[in-house]
């Protein structure tokens, strides 16, 4: 299958945080820390109160590459993606996605565990297959699998993925994968503990 030109990119970073918190408050401090310390491409998740409106300040930053993501339906995609997200991930299949992201030119990852279900999520038009919940399904040994009989699939797997296994997953044969966890701790972000956060992402960006 021929790449989305964005995947590039998300492949060349290797880490996209994933930005899961309470408030928008919270959600920009993780943003502005991480961004300073190097990182460029963002996953705001549609749990965010005001979300769309969080993309559209992030977006306005042309060094910054930003999506939504736990995106539930199409109108909530088309939100996004008019307050300039650039990818829309769903950690479930949803074709409904599909023709808002053609339209916008944007990269569409849809969540799969197994090959049937990996099948079904490209049939729904992703560009890349979210593998969640990635650690409790075995981990790289999963994505390994995965790997070997679909070895064309450009794979993200996210949840309970750590600075000091993003190497492991990569090697399995992800494209690269998303990181809440420790970069978005949402306890040290709140506590005002800058230095815990940019040490997590110059560890990240360093290769785990």
């Amino acid at each position: 299958m021929a790449d989305h030109p964005l995947i590039e990119r998300l492949r060349a970073a290797r880490v996209v945080p994933v930005v899961r918190t309470s408030s928008a408050r919270l959600a920009a401090t993780a943003v502005g820390w991480l961004r300073d310390a190097g990182l460029r491409i963002f996953e705001i998740t549609m749990t965010i109160p005001d979300a769309p409106a969080l993309i559209r300040e992030f977006s306005s930053d042309p060094s910054l590459l930003v999506g939504a993501g736990t995106v539930p339906d199409a109108a909530s995609a088309v939100a996004c993606l008019d307050a300039g997200a650039r990818f829309i991930v769903a950690p479930w299949i949803d074709a409904s996605l599909a023709a808002s992201c053609r339209a916008a030119d944007a990269v569409l990852m849809l969540g799969a565990l197994t090959p049937t279900e990996v099948r079904a999520a490209l049939a729904a038009g992703a560009d890349v297959v979210k593998v969640f919940p990635a650690s409790s399904v075995g981990g790289p040994g999963h994505i390994r699998a995965l790997h070997s009989v679909l070895p064309h699939v450009a794979f993200c797997p996210t949840g309970g993925v750590e600075p000091g296994n993003v190497a492991a997953y990569l090697a399995a044969g992800a494209a690269f994968v998303g990181m809440g966890g420790a970069l978005v701790d949402e306890r040290r972000i709140a506590a005002g503990d800058r230095a815990a956060i940019e040490a997590a992402a110059r560890l990240v960006m360093a290769g785990g």
